[in-house]
């Protein structure tokens, strides 16, 4: 069995700067990764997808994006470039190829066991990521057996998927770019859309990324919040990497075909039923939007004396039918595929640990979980940011610096 100081689990965004925020702080350590650097942006994303953020927020400590479109979004090939070179120039300790099997205490350290061997260390960081698993409904099971069942991480062109029609479960980001990629590739769409957060790509001439970024908004902190565990469920913007697409709302995917209803609610006997609350979360996420633009142009009244910012813009409400259906029956062959895009959790299960909770969900207080563990990358962990590639650096120098601390270094 390998002693050594600190264990990474995980060698994407979060676990490289986590190694980075380590070796400058002369810690020894050792990045795990089952796969390739940035394993899951290689194999688990769908072929079209960009980042929502841009390039120039592609921040990780001590390395910047550098090439000649920071206003753009990287595809995968791109991001996976961006953390190889990370990595690289980094010097980062990765162990490719090798899978994690159980983490259990030891004394005081624990015992990270692999499938090439043991390590004892002092201190273990959980950067596994935070989309490890999709999130599906329990109803699921009640499927007729000849419908196709995918989710966002095995998804990757509408060519795999049988002819005829496609629901697609959830509206966040994933679901409303699946639905309209599917729908373009000539595919009868049906979007079950729950509660969805509706945002403009740019605003006042700005990205909205860099409004949010500016106002403080991705910096709030988890002090700052009324309830954090709604905070941490809140769905992700619905937009895609793309200037020239002000909004890929419900009113976008209407327009190219697609019918909207309401939140799945459950299959019975073969049939799906969907709540009928669809134009109540539409009407909040239109007040939500609305009101966070109007901070925005709060902030734009103080700050921007020389008027560089363009002028406050509102937008028209989300248009939703008179009469959205509330049944879809599953068995006729209408539908022939179900897309789960019903949202993401990390998978733990081979922490053997007991610092989980009755639902089986990981406790931790901004992202420390129990003395000499760690947790890096989840939603709203430390900051709203936490969960973002410009989130991260923070997040794990304030786990590299309380390492330190606890170790009986000097924190500089």
């Amino acid at each position: 069995m390998r002693h050594i100081h600190s264990v990474i689990i995980g060698a994407g965004q979060a676990g490289l700067a986590m190694s980075r925020c380590l070796s400058d702080r002369s810690i020894r350590h050792v990045v795990i990764e089952r796969g390739e650097v940035a394993n899951s942006w290689r194999s688990e994303r769908w072929d079209s997808l960009r980042l929502l953020t841009p390039n120039w927020q592609s921040r990780l400590p001590g390395f910047v994006y550098s090439g000649p479109n920071p206003d753009g979004f990287m595809n995968m090939d791109g991001i996976t470039g961006h953390l190889k070179a990370y990595a690289e120039i980094s010097r980062a300790p990765v162990e490719t190829g090798t899978t994690v099997l159980s983490v259990t205490g030891v004394d005081r350290n624990y015992r990270v066991a692999t499938d090439k061997g043991d390590w004892l260390c002092r201190n273990v960081v959980l950067a596994s990521g935070a989309c490890n698993r999709a999130r599906i409904p329990g109803f699921a099971a009640a499927l007729p057996e000849d419908i196709l069942q995918i989710t966002p991480l095995g998804y990757k062109n509408p060519a795999q998927l049988p002819k005829g029609g496609v629901l697609v479960v959830g509206a966040s980001a994933s679901g409303v770019q699946l639905a309209a990629e599917i729908a373009a590739a000539g595919h009868e769409v049906l979007l079950a859309a729950g509660q969805h957060v509706r945002v403009p790509r740019h605003y006042r001439g700005r990205d909205i990324q860099w409004w949010m970024d500016t106002t403080g908004v991705l910096d709030m902190t988890t002090r700052e919040v009324d309830d954090i565990v709604r905070a941490r469920r809140v769905p992700s913007l619905q937009l895609i990497g793309d200037h020239r697409i002000q909004f890929h709302d419900l009113n976008a995917l209407g327009a190219a075909g697609v019918e909207v209803t309401g939140k799945l609610a459950g299959i019975r006997d073969g049939v799906a039923l969907f709540s009928g609350a669809l134009a109540n979360n539409c009407a909040l996420s239109d007040l939500k939007m609305n009101r966070l633009l109007a901070e925005f142009d709060k902030w734009a009244e103080r700050q921007d004396e020389a008027g560089n910012l363009g002028v406050p813009e509102r937008f028209g409400p989300t248009l939703v039918p008179a009469s959205p259906r509330l049944s879809c029956d599953l068995t006729g062959g209408r539908i022939r595929t179900v897309v789960w895009a019903t949202g993401f959790e990390p998978d733990f299960s081979w922490l053997r640990l007991p610092v989980f909770n009755g639902k089986g969900q990981l406790i931790h207080h901004e992202g420390r979980v129990a003395p000499g563990i760690y947790a890096l990358g989840l939603p709203f962990m430390r900051r709203r940011k936490s969960a973002l590639i410009d989130g991260v650096g923070a997040d794990a120098g304030a786990h590299a610096d309380h390492i330190m601390r606890t170790s009986g270094l000097r924190v500089a």
